[in-house]
């Protein structure tokens, strides 16, 4: 029987050839889904040692970005991901992106392409800590997703770089509520490696040369509120990011959810405050070589509804808006307002696997000031295609 089991595995895994998900540890509750290995051994799963899944979506799509309809196929996500409780203290988990890089970058020596590489503890009933590379423990609901489920994201999230080696400690005073705290690199690879050497930041009346901080770290503190029988649900956050030497990034991320049984609504609000152009937004629409944007400021505002109308059926709107400004640069003081919003209808056609088939559309806008110089842009994207999160085992 072990055999069979084993050969389900490789059979699964051979076919191969992100925020996150509802806490700040091990992604959440993943559904009651059956492996592909109980299918083929016809056995139960007796313990939760070990989960393997691969996460995959495709479509077929139609793009315009201004210069006429394209039509292709595309694969966004493949990601193999492994975790399991080893016992009840001790816990792990691995992501990898298998279409992504896998150079080791120059500080944290992992890969972009992994995700995550974690081991979890916890200490008490209470108390949990974890350490490796690790998800940065923003709030908002659209950050904490899983990438695989987000047709498209805000400006605001597409830009940051959220996977980072460093540790959490997380507290639950009551089972419905969680504190946490976390310690990290600001990069993957040190800041030359990142933004190149003899970087420049412009704040539009100065121009400073930056050096590399002693200890390039951020700190974030998080919180996870569930009341009224889980109804309502918040992912609170706030931030601070050494950049360079006297250089800083601040976030603040507050999500706010209504989780009803057949409707589900979020609204999500994130800013950023940064000495220096760390989402880089602003920096590749107004500047250059080796210059970076310094003073500048993003908003973003993302609600998001999905309704389970019928028995396999979802379906989802969703849409945000979008500021980037430098207050000090004529220019580019409140320059840039960006739209973006969602339709899908979506199918699940076997419920005991987390799949779903889907029409969507996705547009946006981004309209830009006079006094900028720049072009507005435009997306339209229509997509027919499959979101599937294999359970191997």
């Amino acid at each position: 029987m072990k055999r069979f089991i084993i050969f389900g595995v490789i059979l699964c895994m051979s076919q191969v050839g992100n925020a996150q998900g509802c806490n700040t540890s091990m992604g959440g509750n993943d559904g009651n889904y059956q492996s592909l290995a109980e299918r083929f051994s016809l056995i139960e799963k007796k313990n939760d040692i070990f989960n393997l899944y691969i996460n995959f979506s495709a479509s077929g799509r139609t793009v315009d970005e201004g210069d006429g309809w394209h039509t292709g196929f595309a694969n966004k996500e493949l990601r193999l991901e492994i975790k399991g409780n080893l016992t009840n203290k001790l816990f792990y988990r691995f992501r990898h992106a298998l279409n992504k890089s896998n150079v080791a970058k120059s500080e944290d020596n992992f890969a972009k392409a992994t995700d995550m590489m974690m081991v979890g503890y916890n200490l008490s009933d209470k108390f949990t800590v974890l350490a490796g590379k690790i998800t940065q423990i923003w709030g908002g609901f659209e950050y904490d997703e899983n990438p695989m489920y987000i047709y498209q994201y805000s400006d605001f999230l597409d830009h940051m770089d959220i996977y980072t080696a460093g540790a959490m400690l997380s507290y639950k005073p009551v089972p419905t509520q969680e504190i946490a705290i976390e310690v990290a690199n600001s990069f993957n690879g040190k800041l030359s490696d990142e933004y190149g050497d003899d970087i420049i930041v412009a704040n539009g009346q100065s121009y400073k040369t930056i050096e590399e901080a002693k200890a390039p770290l951020m700190y974030v503190a998080n919180w996870n509120g569930s009341f009224l029988d889980d109804k309502l649900q918040t992912r609170w956050a706030y931030g601070i990011q050494t950049m360079a030497r006297n250089t800083y990034t601040r976030k603040l991320t507050l999500g706010q959810r209504l989780n009803l049984p057949k409707f589900q609504l979020y609204v999500d609000y994130m800013g950023a405050w940064e000495d220096m152009d760390h989402l880089g937004i602003i920096t590749n629409d107004l500047f250059g070589d080796n210059i970076r944007a310094g003073k500048v400021s993003y908003n973003t505002f993302i609600t998001k509804l999905s309704y389970q109308f019928a028995p396999k059926w979802n379906l989802l709107l969703k849409g945000s808006y979008e500021t980037a400004s430098m207050k000090d640069f004529q220019r580019a003081k409140n320059y840039r307002k960006s739209y973006g919003w969602v339709g899908s209808l979506e199918y699940f056609p076997e419920p005991t696997q987390d799949l779903r088939l889907f029409l969507a559309y996705v547009g946006r806008r981004v309209n830009f000031s006079d006094a900028s110089g720049l072009s507005n842009q435009h997306l339209n994207r229509i997509e027919l295609g499959l979101m599937y999160r294999i359970k191997c085992f």
